[in-house]
């Protein structure tokens, strides 16, 4: 979900407004107000997991080349996010912090977007039907920090549907990887608009002793190319993020999705 700290228009769109209101209401402007309109315009977007862990409204993020970031300011009144949720933050960089800080940057929120966050689901027989395997469009996939993070998108309507990542013991494999199944579970929705979403999968649980990294082969069921498979590798030695420019999309909808 999307999170807004004015309206659904978007920051910029909300600044605008606020500068025809200026000319209706006559206030004080402070320097800070100006600052934080001058930070909103200098704004980056990145993936990151939330620091949080007393869900407190004071609380930090980690971006997925490990750089520690603190809240010194934000748009966004009583956000309150769990520890350990991933988001695409919206912020500008307010200062530097000196070498040796806990913190790299202070920085102000702008907007952020939610990234369901789930584990890794070890499958059954007992589950197979809930778990679903319907066909879905994987726009891109690749590993930041400790997530396997999956933009997707399909054709729905009015229902929620389900998103796994998933392990399946009852298929044996002997190249030595880790052989996970991405899933989709369109609920029997009807295929009438284009939504789009991302999701990230914690992967700390796939981590071996005595090995830095461990080779992954993602299983999915798309739309036109049917069964795929994209060999990927987890290095949490590094936790080198893998370098993803966010683009916008023009879709129909965002989904909704679990």
């Amino acid at each position: 979900r999307s999170i807004f700290s004015c309206s659904e228009v978007g920051i910029d769109s909300w600044l605008e407004l606020l500068s025809v209101l200026l000319l209706v209401i006559p206030f004080v402007w402070s320097c800070s107000d100006r600052d934080d309109e001058a930070a909103a315009k200098n704004y980056l977007v990145n993936f990151a997991t939330v620091d949080n862990p007393k869900q407190e409204t004071s609380f930090n993020f980690v971006l997925d080349d490990k750089t520690p970031l603190r809240t010194a300011s934000s748009a966004i009144s009583y956000y309150r996010p769990k520890d350990g949720q991933r988001v695409i933050l919206n912020y500008s960089i307010l200062s530097n912090k000196p070498a040796g800080s806990e913190y790299k940057h202070d920085i102000r929120i702008n907007d952020v977007y939610e990234v369901l966050t789930k584990g890794i689901f070890n499958i059954t027989s007992a589950t197979e039907d809930s778990i679903g395997n319907d066909n879905i469009h994987i726009e891109r996939i690749w590993v930041g920090s400790d997530y396997l993070n999956v933009e997707f998108a399909y054709p729905g309507y009015n229902r929620t549907h389900y998103i796994n990542l998933v392990s399946d013991n009852a298929k044996t494999y002997t190249d030595g990887k880790i052989h996970l199944e991405f899933r989709h579970n369109a609920n029997s929705d009807f295929p009438n608009y284009n939504k789009w979403g991302y999701v990230s999968f914690d992967l700390k649980s796939l981590r071996q002793l005595g090995k830095n990294s461990v080779d992954l082969v993602i299983h999915t069921n798309e739309f036109n190319s049917g069964n795929q498979t994209y060999a990927i590798t987890y290095d949490y030695a590094t936790k080198q993020a893998e370098k993803v420019a966010l683009k916008v999309k023009e879709v129909s909808e965002k989904a909704v999705f679990q």
